[in-house]
């Protein structure tokens, strides 16, 4: 195996340790410098540079518990990888496309997650807490108020109107 090859595994295993200990510091040192993020939130902005993805991640780990991968597919400088775990009370899975520069450090990750239910958990839990971090506090309560009606909605959907149109469900 090349050093570049050794160099990008090593990398992703210490990302994986890192978001499965939720250890922001370790994440971190795994990034490079102008690092962006794609959020499966929203297309409004990324998050760009390790500063912004510092505070990223701290939101990121207090709201996402339990995170344990169990797919992981690659090579060379591009990586995708899959895990479970829990935002509040509802399960979560969530796939990282993830990039890395000639250095094996992270330059690019793209999330994917699901269902929706935790989605909009996530957005009640991440947005206002990112706000506080920037010192917003009017907007963090703001968007924690908004939040509630959509991930009330969505939940509820989820489990009454959803569950209805699942094939086993039909009458005959």
């Amino acid at each position: 195996m090349s050093e570049t090859l050794d160099s990008a595994a090593t990398t992703i295993a210490r990302w994986r340790s890192a978001e499965e200990r939720g250890d922001v510091d370790a994440a971190v040192a795994c990034l490079s410098p102008d690092v962006v993020l794609s959020s499966p939130l929203t297309d409004q902005f990324r998050f760009e540079g390790s500063d912004q993805l510092r505070d990223f991640l701290t939101s990121a780990f207090a709201a996402v518990k339990d995170v344990h991968y169990h797919t992981q597919t690659g090579e060379g400088d591009t990586y995708a990888l899959v895990y479970r775990a829990r935002v509040g009370s509802q399960s979560f899975e969530e796939v990282q496309m993830l990039r890395l520069d000639n250095q094996a450090r992270i330059t690019e990750i793209t999330l994917f997650g699901r269902p929706m239910p935790a989605l909009t958990a996530l957005m009640h839990l991440m947005g206002p807490a990112l706000a506080r971090q920037q010192g917003r506090r009017g907007l963090a309560t703001l968007m924690s108020v908004s939040t509630v009606p959509i991930h009330a909605m969505v939940s509820s959907g989820d489990r009454s109107m959803v569950a209805k149109t699942r094939p086993a469900a039909r009458q005959p």
